[in-house]
């Protein structure tokens, strides 16, 4: 009787979810012609044999409705990225962008926003959550937390439904799901909600998670106790974890000094993360007071640490394919959460489950650029006709591959040229 009532309720939950998900409004922002395109290609070096400009595009800007995690209604926005000319039978891809703590988001070519414009142009339909709290949506943004950033895309997805109807675009049967860094986590957060909840409403062709924090109590836990290039992402954390689970009273008394009075100013939504790392020592754990180390470490039942794991997105069974992507150099995501996960997907019983790794010297940044390239073949598959999908033609694979050593160079001379910049500071 029990468990017939918890199933009763847990469906009239999902039904209120999904009825409160509405378009408020949406504007077009930004249009791009085929030339605007490739002048863009040509200028960033991006060849259009890896990355096919067949048509410009249209980007929507998109307000609408979804629920806080109280289930009272909150305003959330996007981006909608729109084929210019075909607007009908479109594979669909939504994309989840990385770590961003600012809340303003401007429109323009290049980014992720680039990214999703290369979808784009070939011939997809792509919807780019802000998440809650960034763009123009409402409250604060909750970091890495699998809940919401799931709720935010599959809300902005039912929405857009009603724009597609005014502008005359229709969707295929294919749907695939990707994104980088917080974006890989947000993805599998995305396709797990998706097939364990609302099986019956989404029917996800195939995600590509790539270099996300997967494991989030264990592989990517472990950088606060070594020196790590973005000691931010610690606060970030806490204070999103404090707003869902109210770990203690006062959430600044966790921080010692002067950390306790720094940080609180530095979140309100117009600091950068480079700020905010140039504040904080290079060991994130040296911002703790010892006792809540000391408790992290030894006590399982810790707030943060069950905070932490209620997060965790690699312990499931897909039955949609998936293709992890990630480079063993990244310096910002453990490539070890790629790793993991496939293994406990497997062990779980997932039968089309696949590692890629994309480069062995690569840094988080130019790593973005091949896991995308190495997505894209992949669903391209899926739209040709492939049921289990394929790692792309074998002579644009052998081009890229000869291309890794110039995006090494390239890579450090950036850095050198950032270090310098740093040093001048």
């Amino acid at each position: 009787m029990k468990l017939t009532i918890a199933i009763i309720f847990t469906v009239l939950t999902l039904q209120v979810w999904a009825a409160d998900a509405k378009l408020e409004q949406y504007d077009l922002v930004a249009t791009y012609t085929l030339e605007d395109l490739k002048v863009f290609w040509k200028k960033t070096g991006v060849p259009e044999f890896i990355a096919p400009l067949n048509n410009g595009i249209d980007v929507y800007e998109v307000i609408y409705q979804s629920t806080w995690i109280d289930s009272t209604p909150i305003k959330a926005s996007g981006l909608y990225f729109v084929p210019q000319g075909n607007h009908k039978n479109l594979p669909l891809i939504i994309y989840h962008h990385g770590t961003q703590i600012e809340k303003a988001r401007k429109i323009r070519l290049g980014g992720e926003q680039g990214i999703c414009a290369g979808f784009a142009a070939d011939g997809y339909a792509v919807l780019m959550p802000d998440y809650f709290g960034l763009g123009k949506g409402e409250k604060m943004h909750l970091y890495i937390h699998a809940d919401t950033e799931a709720r935010a895309a599959m809300d902005m997805h039912r929405s857009v439904k009603a724009l597609n109807e005014k502008e005359g675009i229709t969707w295929s049967d294919k749907l695939f799901i990707t994104g980088y860094s917080q974006g890989g986590h947000a993805a599998m957060a995305t396709h797990m909600a998706m097939e364990r909840d609302y099986s019956e409403e989404f029917n996800v062709t195939a995600s590509a998670p790539m270099s996300g924090p997967y494991d989030v109590s264990g592989d990517q836990g472990s950088v606060m106790f070594q020196p790590y290039s973005h000691p931010g992402y610690l606060p970030y954390l806490i204070y999103s974890y404090q707003e869902v689970y109210q770990l203690v009273p006062d959430v600044n008394k966790l921080f010692r000094a002067p950390y306790d009075t720094l940080l609180p100013a530095m979140f309100d939504g117009t600091h950068s993360m480079g700020e905010i790392n140039r504040l904080l020592p290079g060991i994130p754990k040296d911002m703790m007071v010892d006792e809540v180390v000391q408790a992290f470490l030894t006590d399982t039942a810790y707030a943060f640490r069950k905070a932490l794991q209620k997060n965790d997105v690699y312990d499931w069974k897909p039955n949609a394919p998936v293709l992890l992507c990630y480079c063993k150099g990244d310096e910002q995501v453990n490539y070890k959460n790629s790793l993991k996960t496939e293994r406990t997907m497997k062990a779980n019983g997932a039968k089309n489950v696949r590692l890629k790794h994309c480069g062995k010297k690569f840094t988080h940044g130019t790593c973005a650029l091949y896991t995308v390239i190495f997505t894209k073949m992949w669903f391209d598959s899926f739209v040709d006709g492939s049921t289990k999908g394929r790692k792309g033609p074998v002579f644009k694979r052998m081009l890229i591959n000869l291309s890794k050593g110039k995006m090494v160079k390239a890579q450090k001379k950036r850095q050198k040229e950032r270090e310098k910049r740093d040093q001048a500071k």
